[in-house]
């Protein structure tokens, strides 16, 4: 069975390090915030190239967080991208903020058109999702950002080491998040999260909030929440961090073999604009008849997923906004979105026989 990834595997070209790292965090007993937290910190700030990296507990929380310290009115509106997962817009609802979602555009991102047509007196702030890891337009939306007085937060969980015109994503924005859920380019074992900001006064307030609202050990200045990076998480990306040029890297090499070699009219390639390094987080194709490639490929032992089945606005947790995306491109092509394998896991011949298989599809 090829797989749609490999966790193991990835383990496996980098157990002593990985081993080594866990031991020392263990040997040491810092398991909560300490020295391997600050130093994935600092590192994590430098490859992003930022003032502040600040680790959290999950993707969520920092989206979560990050929303809190913009400070923004009460059930104002956020736009954000109808096709993404669903954390993006569980953080604006539990901000007591108002979810509106706009459509995407030919590369799965936001489109700046669909954003200028939502906002209103209501509308507060931006939320940029760098799908599948392909930067959006952050140029764009900056522009209207500061003609309509908007804050912009990018939700770069599908994006690390990704760029736009040479600069990483992550810095187009007030403030910016990233997920180390297993599964991402960057990967923990086990949750965690990241804020990224160049605010030093957004930086200090973010870095109270998610430890108790405090400024030093039982110095509480208001109620925060609990949600730390603890240390075995950070020393392990510590390790990845290393390697996650060239993961990326091995990525772009499978993703070029596709979009040159899938020749199948059944199958609708993705978009890349070219100003951009993509981070190939998934390499998602779309085709009419899902259920029946899925189950084609799965004949052929070669896994595949689905980002997103389901456009947000159509999900029963948003049926009470009476949103109707019909006329949205991200609700047309829901249907027809296939995640096939991408990665370092795979081998040349792999590769080879994904995209003969889908050829013959």
């Amino acid at each position: 069975m090829i797989k749609f990834l490999d966790l193991k595997k990835q383990y496996n070209t980098i157990k002593n390090e990985i081993d080594n790292a866990i031991f020392k965090v263990i040997e040491d007993s810092a398991f909560v915030g300490g020295k391997y937290t600050q130093e994935f910190e600092q590192n994590f700030a430098k490859y992003i190239g930022i003032k502040h990296a600040l680790g959290v507990g999950n993707g969520t929380d920092a989206l979560e967080i990050a929303l809190w310290a913009l400070n923004l009115p009460k059930n104002s509106e956020v736009l954000i991208p109808a096709n993404t997962f669903i954390a993006t817009a569980e953080s604006v609802t539990r901000n007591n903020l108002r979810v509106k979602f706009v459509d995407c555009n030919k590369y799965y991102q936001i489109n700046t058109k669909s954003v200028e047509e939502n906002i209103t007196k209501n509308t507060s702030a931006i939320i940029a999702v760098h799908l599948y890891g392909h930067p959006a337009n952050m140029k764009k939306i900056q522009e209207i950002a500061k003609k309509h007085n908007l804050k912009v937060i990018e939700d770069c969980a599908q994006a690390h080491g990704a760029e736009l015109d040479g600069i990483k994503v992550g810095n187009f924005s007030d403030v910016a998040t990233f997920s180390f859920y297993p599964g991402k380019n960057l990967g923990a074992y086990g949750d965690g999260g990241c804020i990224v900001t160049n605010n030093e006064d957004l930086a200090k307030k973010i870095r109270m909030y998610s430890n108790h609202g405090r400024s030093e050990k039982y110095l509480h200045e208001f109620e925060g929440r609990n949600s730390r990076l603890d240390g075995i998480q950070a020393a392990v990306l510590n390790v990845k961090l290393k390697y996650l040029d060239n993961w990326i890297e091995k990525r772009n090499q499978i993703a070029k073999r596709y979009l040159n070699e899938i020749k199948n009219p059944k199958i609708k390639l993705p978009k890349v604009i070219n100003n951009i390094k993509h981070a190939w987080h998934l390499f998602v194709i779309q085709v009419e008849n899902r259920k029946e490639f899925i189950n084609y490929m799965k004949k052929n032992n070669i896994q595949t997923g689905i980002h997103y089945p389901i456009a947000l606005p159509k999900l029963k947790a948003y049926k009470y906004l009476n949103f109707d995306c019909t006329n949205y491109k991200a609700c047309k092509e829901n249907k027809y979105l296939v995640s096939i394998p991408i990665g370092e896991h795979l081998e040349k011949e792999e590769v080879d026989f994904i995209i003969e298989t889908i050829n013959k599809y």
